[in-house]
This record gives structure tokens, sequence and C-alpha cells, in this order.
């Protein structure tokens, strides 16, 4: 689930985005946390398309005005 497109995420509904952010955070937070350990990732170039996709979904759920 690393990378949705646009399209995709304006087509969900606020408590599934807010469902998908969750799951995004804590992917991003266990690539964070393996790359402390080891000082390297897994895929390399596989956190940034994650933070992304995070700033998208915050992006999309602030123009609808949910509270995150």
């Amino acid at each position: 689930m690393l990378c949705i497109k646009k399209k995709e995420i304006r087509s969900l509904t606020d408590e599934a985005l807010k469902k998908t952010l969750s799951q995004l955070e804590l992917e991003l937070h266990a690539e964070r946390r393996q790359i402390a350990s080891t000082g390297v990732s897994s895929k390399s170039g596989k956190s940034r398309p994650i933070k992304k996709t995070i700033a998208r979904i915050n992006t999309i759920l602030k123009e609808r005005g949910a509270a995150i």
C-alpha cells in the first residue's frame, strides 16, 4: 500500500481515509525502525512514497473539513 493515486484517494470516504492513514503511518514507523536498527532500508526509496501518500491524505481530509 505504498502509493495511492489522487483519484483513488478522493473516491474514498473519510473513515476509509483515516484507516488508510493509520496503516501508512504504521508502515512508515516500521521502516524508520528498521533503518535505525540496521542502518539500511529493506527496500530503498520506500519511505518517500509513503510520506507523500500520507501528505496527500492529510490534504484531502483538510479540504473536506474532516477532523484528523
